[in-house]
């Protein structure tokens, strides 16, 4: 099964393609307020590093927080709309052992259809003006 992992929580996001148990390609960059303008750039380069195609996808683990308000949202916007778009299953883990988790959950067939963001706090937002 080829699964990509995705990370934004931080400033150094990293995506890596695994094939079952065996790492394809890995990469990581500081992406910090250049996540939106990088991260398509970097999945592309990963696909191209790894030779396989994005209709390969099978699956697709993230990493859903607690983390950067503006890196988790954008990164599962991404991720979401990928795994809806391929028609693959998605699903979000926490914690040091992630991608292990989520690869294990893909395998067992699972799929959040959705993954939304734990930010680990409510969000500071403006008050809206009137």
């Amino acid at each position: 099964m080829i699964i990509l992992t995705l990370r934004t929580d931080k400033p150094e996001a990293e995506v890596c393609l695994f094939d079952d148990e065996r790492t394809l390609a890995c990469s990581a960059w500081q992406a910090h307020r250049e996540l939106a303008e990088t991260l398509h750039a970097k999945l592309e380069e990963l696909l191209e590093k790894a030779g396989t195609p994005l209709d390969k996808i099978q699956g697709l683990a993230v990493y859903q927080g607690p983390g950067s308000f503006t890196g988790l949202r954008i990164g599962l916007s991404v991720a979401n709309a990928l795994a809806d778009s391929l028609g693959v299953p998605i699903v979000g883990e926490a914690g040091e052992n992630w991608i292990e988790q989520g690869r294990h959950r893909l395998h067992a067939g699972e799929n959040d259809k959705l993954v939304t963001p734990e930010y680990g706090a409510a969000p500071h937002t403006t008050t809206p003006k009137h």
